[in-house]
């Protein structure tokens, strides 16, 4: 991916010095354990972090903290890929008359206090619509590369878009209409729903990756095939398998992997906001 070129966010929130901690009341299940067990077993992540927000006595310090050079590169590379996201929904949104709302993202270490509640790195980069932002630990891409079999830095970029889209749907307010109906349906029920706005956020992902290329060009040979892996990677289905040996669709709340890439794609090759609806499409 080309990318270092490019311009630099401003609205990257640095918190990686601060350090945070804390003990869950009742039996002593740590969040990273619900975390692990959302993150393989296909739990709604708000629920992760409602559970993050119930935590007994956290502590926060703050410690010395010095960088690598890769991670500092890592940082960078990540404030490049959010102005490039900033640009591009920009420009979508002022085509439709709007204006887009621009994120923070947020770096952490280990463990990090949101709006939505306290969250353990383990559970991977989210977004929270309570705060507008995305939040992310760098380690994760090290996870990504070497746990999920997903390198590259398109990989990392599909990421970060991902999050991003779930933004644009709370700008949209399909984010809270998707919430609202969690005490009204089934629990099977608001899995497909919630597999719904996933992949519609994949979408967005791919529809980043169409205009942000026909823009500035950022595309390189191989990126796409790295980006397509990834949503290959995180699907419900393979992450069920792995951790349990057998797969529960009724379960899903991300979608499978051929669900994933294909909205991916879809978005990368129309290029148009209409294509990612995923909440009217007969068929994912």
């Amino acid at each position: 991916m080309r990318w270092k070129d490019g311009r630099r966010s401003d609205n990257i929130e640095d918190r990686r010095k601060v350090r945070i901690s804390g003990k869950a009341k009742g039996g002593g299940i740590g969040i990273l354990i619900l975390a692990l067990v959302g993150m393989y077993f296909g739990i709604d992540p708000t629920v992760i972090l409602q559970q993050g927000a119930n935590l007994s006595g956290p502590s926060v310090q703050e410690s010395e903290y010095v960088p690598t050079e890769a991670e500092n590169e890592l940082a960078d590379f990540v404030s490049v890929v959010l102005a490039d996201t900033e640009d591009t929904w920009a420009a979508l949104f002022s085509s439709a008359g709007g204006n887009y709302q621009q994120p923070q993202l947020v770096l952490f270490t280990g463990a990090v206090e949101s709006a939505c509640g306290l969250a353990q790195a383990a559970m991977g980069p989210f977004y929270c619509p309570a705060d507008k932002k995305v939040y992310i630990d760098l380690g994760f891409y090290q996870d990504l590369r070497t746990k999920m079999g997903a390198p590259g830095d398109f990989a990392q970029a599909y990421v970060i878009a991902h999050e991003v889209g779930h933004h644009v749907q709370n700008l949209l307010g399909l984010s809270d209409k998707v919430h609202s109906m969690r005490s009204r349906v089934s629990q099977e029920d608001y899995n497909k729903l919630s597999v719904r706005l996933e992949l519609q956020a994949d979408c967005f992902s791919g529809l980043w990756a169409h205009h942000a290329d026909r823009a500035r060009q950022i595309l390189e040979s191989g990126d796409v095939e790295e980006a397509l892996n990834a949503a290959s990677m995180i699907g419900d289905d393979r992450l069920q398998k792995q951790s349990r040996g057998y797969v529960t669709p009724d379960s899903f709340t991300h979608g499978s992997s051929e669900q994933r890439v294909r909205w991916f794609r879809t978005g990368l090759q129309s290029g148009r906001v209409e294509s990612c609806d995923t909440f009217s499409a007969a068929s994912l």
